[in-house]
C-alpha cells in the first residue's frame, strides 16, 4: 500500500546547534581565550596499539595457527578503524589540521558549547555569526494504517546534512534574528520503514526567528518561519525526459488516456504537471547553554 506524505516534517535537534553573539564593530582587538594552544598535541583520532605479552613459541597444530592468526588480523582491523567523531569547541575546531578533519566526520558536526556563564545580552547592531544546525533524527508525517503520524526513518543522506556558517543580524527587544548567509539549503533522502525513499531539502533559508527578552540564557525559547525552496529545479528532467521548462510534454505511453478527454485525466495531470514551488516552515528552538 502506497503510503501519502504530508508536507509536515519533524526534526530533533537536541543539543544540535551552535552560533555566537557578535557585539557591535570597535576598534578593539579580540582577547583571545586563556585556554588557546592546550589542544591535544596529537591527532585526537590517534589509538595507541597495546603491546601484546610475549608467549612461548611452542609447536603448535596448524588449526591453532589459523586461529591465532585470524584473531591477530581482528585486532589490526579493530584498531585501524576510525574512532567515532566527537564533537568539540570552537577553539578546538580551529586548532585542527585539513589532514585531522578529513574522513573523521568532524566536517559535519557541530561546535559543542562549554557552559562557562549564565547570559548573553544582545546588543542594538550585534550579529550572529557561524549558526549551526546538526539533526540528530527524523521523523516524517504520513499516512499510515492507525492515521496520520510521525514515522521514524532512516537516513539516507551521509555527512553533508548539516547547516552551517549561517550569519545574520540580531537585534533585542524581542531577540529577532534574521538570516542573510550560510549554508542554509541541503538535499537530504530519508527512508521510511516501508522502503519509500523521502527526498527533501533541508533548510533555514531567510530565516526570521524572535523570541522575548534581550538576553540569551538557558531555557530562552524562540523560533519563526523560513522558505523551503523545490527539491527539483524548472530545469530538472525525469527518468521520461519530462520537465516544466524543458523535455516532453507526457510520457510515450500515456496520450490514449485522454483520448476521450475524461477516463485518465487525473493521472496524466499527476505524472506530467511539473511545478517549482517556495514552501514556508516553521522551527522551533531552546537555549540550552551559554559560554560567557
Amino acid at each position: 500500500m502506497a503510503v501519502r506524505l504530508a508536507v509536515a516534517l519533524l526534526l530533533a535537534l537536541p543539543a544540535a546547534s551552535q552560533a555566537f553573539v557578535q557585539g557591535p564593530s570597535t576598534h578593539e582587538l579580540p582577547q583571545r581565550s586563556s585556554s588557546a594552544g592546550r589542544f591535544l598535541s596529537r591527532s585526537p583520532f590517534q589509538v595507541e596499539v597495546p603491546q601484546l605479552p610475549e608467549v612461548d613459541a611452542a609447536p603448535r597444530s596448524w588449526l591453532a595457527s589459523v586461529l591465532g592468526l585470524g584473531a591477530a588480523l581482528g585486532l589490526v582491523a579493530g584498531l585501524a578503524l576510525p574512532a567515532p567523531s566527537r564533537a568539540l569547541t570552537a577553539e578546538q575546531y580551529s586548532q585542527l589540521t585539513y589532514n585531522q578533519v578529513k574522513g573523521s566526520g568532524l566536517a559535519n558536526r557541530c561546535p559543542t558549547v562549554e557552559s562557562q556563564g549564565s547570559s548573553v545580552p544582545v546588543k542594538s547592531g550585534a550579529k550572529l555569526t557561524n549558526m549551526c544546525f546538526e539533526p540528530k533524527s527524523w521523523a516524517v508525517e504520513a499516512q499510515t494504517d492507525k492515521g496520520t503520524e510521525f514515522v521514524t526513518t532512516k537516513l539516507l543522506t551521509r555527512q553533508t546534512y548539516t547547516l552551517a556558517f549561517i550569519n545574520g543580524e540580531l537585534s533585542p527587544n524581542p531577540i529577532t534574528f534574521k538570516e542573510d548567509d550560510g549554508i542554509h539549503t541541503l538535499p537530504t533522502t530519508v527512508q521510511l520503514p516501508d522502503g519509500e525513499y523521502v527526498p527533501f531539502l533541508f533548510s533555514v533559508k531567510s530565516l526570521v526567528a524572535k523570541g522575548e527578552g534581550s538576553e540569551f540564557k538557558p531555557g530562552f525559547t524562540w523560533g519563526g518561519e523560513f522558505e523551503v525552496p523545490s527539491y527539483r529545479t524548472g530545469a530538472f528532467l525525469d527518468p521520461k525526459g519530462r520537465g516544466m521548462y524543458s523535455g516532453y510534454d507526457q510520457a510515450v505511453a500515456l496520450p490514449a488516456l485522454q483520448a476521450d478527454g475524461k477516463e485518465g485525466q487525473e493521472e496524466l495531470f499527476k505524472e506530467t504537471n511539473k511545478v517549482f514551488d517556495i514552501g514556508k516552515g516553521a522551527i522551533e528552538m531552546e537555549v540550552n547553554k551559554v559560554n560567557a
